[in-house]
């Protein structure tokens, strides 16, 4: 089943040069709408951009005009460096400040959007080892968890003006340039690749393509909203992650990084909680809307993407 059909519309995007954001941007573009970007220093000569400050929360207003969908994606990236307190509240102020800031000035439009989807990330469950988990779950414990949390609580509050509100858990997101698998694949090429820790740990992932078309099919399917697990039906262990890479590189990925190497690098939290946590999650919410996946399972997503 694809996205339901919808006619053009204003769609406004946070995070718009970010790994996501650009390929939304640029598929929103083609499918027709009309693409606005939320962005921290508005070029006056671009029509396209929305001037806002995710620190004082202020937005240009006037910008928003006649917006009628809003997809908000922007944030510091949470596994991109070691979780100092000062990073920790740098993510928070990022991720929960800034959403603050986006739905309260969207809430303020009369007319508001119908739609505010919402990025988020399946760290909402933390470490759950073998457990299958699906939207009805509860969340984990730890700093990633409570992130995602408070993250979700301040989107939500724009249900109070009318708009739905889908909130996206994203899993790994494989692309070949940027994000986890981007960073990986230098490494795996040179024959250098291999697991993490153990292993054994579930990996739950989504191709960029699928990852943007989940995104368009929220847009424009009015039964969706609460949250969505934005991930492929097949989640592998890390180990058999890391050995279908190389099969699609043709290496060997038969080496291991053992887990207090990659606490050293990295710090316990930011390891414990995003690299070696176990998160088996299946995407019930888009299967019972009848979303068809294009990449569902590794191989096919590899071959897509490499």
């Amino acid at each position: 089943m694809t996205a339901p059909s919808v006619k053009p519309v204003r769609v406004l995007v946070s995070g718009s040069s970010g790994l996501i954001g650009r390929a939304l941007c640029a598929s929103l573009a083609r499918s027709g709408h009309e693409v606005r970007r939320l962005v921290r220093t508005a070029d006056p000569t671009a029509a396209d951009a929305v001037g806002w400050d995710p620190r004082s929360g202020a937005v240009d207003r006037a910008g928003l005009e006649g917006t009628e969908a809003v997809v908000h994606l922007a944030g510091a990236g949470i596994g991109d460096r070691r979780w100092t307190a000062g990073r920790k509240i740098e993510l928070l102020s990022s991720r929960v400040e800034g959403t603050a800031a986006v739905v309260a000035a969207v809430s303020a439009m009369d007319p508001p959007p119908a739609v505010l989807v919402s990025a988020s990330a399946i760290g909402f469950y933390g470490d759950r080892g073998e457990e299958e988990l699906t939207e009805e779950s509860t969340p984990g414990s730890g700093f990633l968890a409570d992130l995602c949390r408070r993250w979700e609580a301040a989107a939500g509050e724009a249900e109070a003006a009318g708009i739905r509100v889908v909130l996206l858990r994203s899993g790994i997101v494989l692309a070949p340039r940027g994000g986890a698998l981007g960073r990986q694949l230098p490494l795996f090429r040179a024959g250098l690749g291999g697991r993490l820790g153990s292993g054994r740990q579930w990996t739950s992932w989504i191709s960029l393509d699928d990852e943007v078309r989940v995104v368009e099919h929220a847009l424009a399917d009015e039964a969706l909203r609460g949250p969505v697990n934005a991930v492929a039906p097949a989640p592998v262990r890390n180990r058999e992650f890391t050995a279908e890479l190389g099969r699609a590189l043709h290496r060997p990925a038969v080496l291991a990084v053992p887990a207090p190497v990659l606490r050293l690098a990295l710090g316990r939290e930011l390891v414990d909680e995003a690299l070696l946590a176990s998160q088996r999650v299946r995407p019930a919410a888009l299967a019972t809307a009848g979303f068809a996946f294009g990449h569902p399972t590794l191989p096919e997503a590899f071959a897509a993407v490499l």
